[in-house]
């Protein structure tokens, strides 16, 4: 079979599409014959090597969807033939995947393997940014980041969900009008416009109830400048580098949150997955959200899907298909 794989860090062309073998499932596994893959900023960090694999050759991807063809060992969540997604475990790069068998959700018959790829990882992070870290409430003022990529779509649509009032960053006029039409009601062009500036401007200095932050590095720091006081900046990604110094002394200036938030802990449990997934699988199902695919692209290309979501030129969700 074809998987894409690295065998060390670089650009995207250290990645290789090539021939490996079939993998077989271990006690506790599922084979899952991979129908769409999801492209993620994690994707990256791990290639350049800001969140390096432990091993190579490495095969990239922590979401897909398909058809479970064999099972291991104990093996009680899933059985063959079963239409599954999952997220969260590395190696969906490729046209068939062995997962643990606890990460596997069966999705609902009407919804095609592109939804569903395209729906895991991003859904459910959103979902625990939105619904796990604290409370919001109707009119508190949040700002999201990089609000015309797939994850700053999901959170927006969220967010309006509960009636929170979303200022967003974005790079140019048309991803503007793309976040615009998820529902941000402010969206800052970043390339122009000093976002501190505008978010002080807007709420008369007193701040934003929350921050939603997957830039990192570039961002982190005006943006603790304009949260309120018991503020939240939940920084979730590092896609301009990570922060790797923080003051603390900062954070009793109106006495501020701060978290480094992953998924795998927001989801430690079968349970806890099968509610976040069910519910945003839910959504999308019922066109309740909006699923924005802005790149589809064959496995074999995956180099110019890295290509482009790491030089900002697409929006939306970047799916392969094997």
């Amino acid at each position: 079979m074809k998987a894409v794989r690295a065998h060390q860090v670089g650009g995207p062309e250290v990645l290789k599409f090539e021939d490996v073998p079939e993998p077989a499932p271990g006690p506790g596994e599922a084979v899952v014959d991979i129908r769409a893959i999801g492209v993620n900023y994690t994707d990256i960090s791990s290639r350049k090597g800001t969140n390096p694999p432990d091993v190579f050759p490495w095969t990239p991807g922590r979401e897909g969807s398909g058809v479970v063809t064999a099972v291991g060992e104990g093996v009680a969540e899933v059985t063959v033939g079963d239409r599954v997604a999952y997220a969260m475990h590395t190696g969906s790069y490729a046209q068939k995947h062995a997962v643990p068998s606890w990460l596997l959700v069966r999705i609902p018959e009407a919804m095609d393997f592109d939804a569903a790829a395209a729906t895991m990882l991003q859904g459910m992070t959103a979902h625990f940014l939105v619904f796990g870290l604290t409370r919001l409430n109707p009119g508190d003022q949040v700002l999201v980041h990089a609000g015309a990529g797939g994850m700053g779509l999901w959170l927006i649509q969220l967010l309006k969900r509960l009636g929170v009032f979303v200022f967003t960053t974005v790079s140019t006029e048309a991803k503007a009008e793309l976040a615009a039409g998820a529902g941000a009601d402010h969206t800052i062009i970043y390339t122009s416009q000093d976002f501190e500036g505008v978010i002080k401007s807007a709420t008369s200095g007193h701040g934003v109830r929350m921050i939603l932050d997957a830039v990192g590095q570039t961002t982190f720091a005006k943006g603790l400048n304009c949260l309120s006081p018991r503020g939240y900046m939940a920084l979730y990604g590092q896609a301009s580098g990570p922060v790797t110094e923080v003051d603390s002394t900062r954070l009793g200036n109106g006495s501020l949150f701060l978290t480094r938030p992953r998924l795998g802990d927001y989801t430690a449990t079968r349970d806890e997955l099968l509610q976040r997934a069910d519910e945003v699988l839910g959504w999308v199902q019922r066109r309740e959200i909006k699923l924005y695919v802005g790149l589809s692209l064959p496995l074999a290309q995956a180099q110019e899907a890295h290509r482009q979501l790491e030089g900002r030129e697409t929006t939306g969700k970047i799916l392969l298909k094997p």
